[in-house]
């Protein structure tokens, strides 16, 4: 956006704020308990936290510890926020907290019984990679369940719909111990937390697949790893819990054997009423990211289940996607209640669960090494299905696809907007194997990866497909920076893995500058404490260690004087700045009253970002919002001018932003 954009950009705020103020989902009116209560509730969290301390001291660790600890966060998050949104959550509070103390006594026993309990709902927690939080999930095993080494059972991955006063005591409360399961349960069932309500977006979504993947270490931990059937995945949920399913089950299709989703939303456009139209260019292509219409030829890899009320506007999701697949001769089962509206009542439950069990019942499951795969992309975000992977688009935020099957006589494939990729043999075979890639005929040699895989690597310059070295792939990456597969952008990708936000301790070139950014770190700490339910990991320049370089991304807050990572980085950075100016994109703006913030792979470590001056580019009012409103709104990068006033002291003019093209320069 430049200058003569910005009429435009403030008729986009005014009409998104008139929206935002249409469609709040802002928590019920909080009432602080009683004092005598509250002071209960003090003394036994600090009872609690002397227990977690010394089982701590003792050595004692995940996935025990964090079991208790879960509880002890829990108590002190619903206080921190004073999240009393409903008369009970006192009461519910001291009942976390007697339920930790229960497990903290056990623990210091040695004894972990929740970890063998069957037939009802336990809770259990993990720690994030991407901030080190503890966040909970539960866990419902049947009530056979290692009984019969033989048996292998499904696993049910459930979302959550939209609830405005959740939190981690409400999640306790709802999903721990004392829940039976119902009698014909058959399979393992996951609930999942995701942070709160952000639709399974940014940490949402790593949070999900965090859960499952801590449920399956725990299982083979406790030596019942054996019992899982990992090809018999189901991914389901209603509203926003759909929303979240028709997501990641599109964009992650070979994870799944079949599909649940119930109401919900695919698109931003169209579901969030009065959009302006366009959005600046950046915003509109990274739509693409989140859009899940646009991977809707996805189920050809996954089957589809979805539900809707014949009367619920949110039916508009599934007929979205039903539109694209008819137009892909794609087949998709749409169970429609006549004269309901947002609702799934139970036995419109039982006619899905019903049609999940055709693709996940016993002997049934996703084929490991499936003959064909098609698979379309917007991101390398999102890179691959099954045995293909794309390692190189031309252009990110338009259609890719690659379609490919695999027969005795080698792979045939065809590609659009790719230009690198990689296709996993099913067996360790060694000769050259014959691929036909957009009608040329190649010859490409099989490397084995770390895991033991076989693989053959392809890549397409000036039009013609070659076999290539994965070194060399990777080498090419190294000496000329090209998007690739969790270093793509925009700003807000940094912040779905292992982040750390650095602060500088220096003296700063412009003082008013380096306050914007400092109260842009303070603001994204309390958004993320409040919305993503972690406290944001932030050290001093001069506190940060190899392994934090190495490990995390890194996201400086200052300037190149006040911030030594940022003045170390900057000769590897696409801007110029000194105390006078910023220059970036052949142009120069004045740095007392500039500011630069942007992604770009870092100069210390170049399989991790470096982020300046940002958290999430959406902020208060967006997460408030429809969970649809958590789109990028800075793209890449910009050049922002502060304009702080009374009513938002962070408010800033846009005085240009954009996407990098996929060698990570401007267009």
């Amino acid at each position: 956006m430049n200058r003569r954009c910005l009429p435009l950009a403030l008729v986009v705020l005014a009409v998104s704020a008139w929206w935002l103020m249409a469609q709040q989902f802002a928590p019920p009116a909080a009432k602080a308990p009683d004092p005598a209560v509250l002071k209960n509730i003090t003394a036994k969290t600090e009872k609690l936290a002397g227990l977690v301390a010394m089982l701590r001291k003792q050595g004692v660790r995940d996935p025990g510890l964090g079991d208790v600890e879960i509880h002890l966060k829990a108590a002190q998050w619903i206080v921190r926020h004073g999240e009393w949104y409903q008369p009970n959550f006192a009461d519910w509070t001291l009942d976390v907290l007697d339920r930790g103390l229960l497990r903290a006594s056990q623990l210091a026993q040695g004894e972990i019984p929740w970890m063998q309990v069957t037939g009802q709902e336990v809770l259990r927690s993990y720690r994030s990679r991407v901030d080190g939080s503890l966040q909970p999930y539960a866990v419902t095993l049947p009530a056979d369940y290692g009984k019969d080494n033989r048996k292998r059972y499904r696993l049910d991955v459930v979302l959550h719909g939209r609830d405005s006063s959740i939190c981690e005591v409400k999640f306790i409360r709802q999903h721990g111990e004392g829940k039976a399961a119902p009698k014909d349960q058959d399979y393992i069932r996951i609930d999942i937390y995701g942070r709160g309500n952000n639709a399974y977006r940014w940490a949402g979504e790593t949070d999900v697949f965090e859960a499952v993947d801590h449920f399956s270490a725990v299982e083979r931990l406790v030596g019942r790893e054996r019992l899982l059937d990992p090809t018999r995945m189901v991914l389901r949920g209603f509203s926003m819990g759909g929303a979240g399913t028709w997501h990641l089950g599109l964009h992650h299709p070979d994870r799944w054997c079949v599909l649940g989703p119930g109401a919900g939303f695919t698109t931003t456009r169209g579901y969030i009423k009065g959009l302006p139209e366009p959005l600046p260019g950046y915003q509109e292509a990274c739509l693409h990211i989140y859009d899940a219409v646009d991977y809707a030829e996805n189920a050809f890899n996954v089957p589809i289940v979805a539900y809707s009320g014949s009367d619920d506007p949110q039916k508009a999701a599934a007929d979205n996607i039903e539109a694209r697949l008819k137009k892909a001769g794609l087949p998709m089962v749409h169970l429609i209640a006549p004269g309901l509206g947002h609702s799934f009542p139970a036995e419109w439950v039982k006619k899905a669960e019903a049609e999940y069990a055709r693709h996940a019942g016993p002997g049934k499951g996703r084929a490991e090494y499936p003959p064909k795969v098609r698979f379309v992309t917007y991101t390398l975000r999102y890179p691959g299905c099954s045995w293909v992977e794309v390692l190189g688009l031309d252009q990110h935020y338009e259609r890719a696809v690659v379609d490919a099957e695999r027969t005795d006589d080698g792979f045939t494939v065809k590609t659009a907007n790719v230009n690198a990729l990689r296709l996993t043999l099913p067996d360790i075979l060694t000769a050259p194997q014959p691929v036909k890639i957009d009608g040329q005929q190649v010859s490409a040699r099989p490397y084995r990866s770390t895991s033991g895989q076989m693989h053959v690597y392809l890549q397409r310059q000036a039009g013609n497909w070659t076999g290539v070295l994965p070194q060399r792939l990777y080498v090419d990456h190294q000496r000329k920076p090209r998007k690739s597969h969790a270093l793509q952008g925009p700003i807000d990708d940094a912040f779905m893995d292992g982040f750390l936000c650095v602060r500088g301790t220096g003296k700063p070139w412009n003082e008013a500058m380096h306050q914007h950014a400092t109260k842009e770190l303070q603001r994204f700490a309390a958004e993320w404490d409040k919305f993503l339910r972690g406290d944001l990991p932030i050290k001093d320049d001069a506190d940060v260690t190899e392994e934090d370089m190495t490990t995390r991304h890194l996201i400086l807050f200052g300037d190149p004087s006040s911030n030594s990572l940022l003045g170390q980085a900057l000769n590897g950075l696409p801007l110029k700045w000194t105390k006078d100016a910023i220059e970036f994109a052949g142009k120069k703006y004045p740095a007392a009253d500039h500011l630069p913030v942007l992604i770009y792979p870092s100069p210390l470590n170049t399989a991790k970002y470096i982020v300046l001056n940002s958290g999430h580019t959406f902020h208060v009012a967006d997460f408030q919002g429809t969970n649809a409103l958590l789109y990028p709104r800075l793209g890449d990068y910009a050049i922002l001018k502060p304009t702080p006033n009374d009513k938002n002291p962070q408010a800033v003019e846009v005085i240009t932003a954009g996407l990098f093209d996929d060698s990570w320069q401007v267009k």
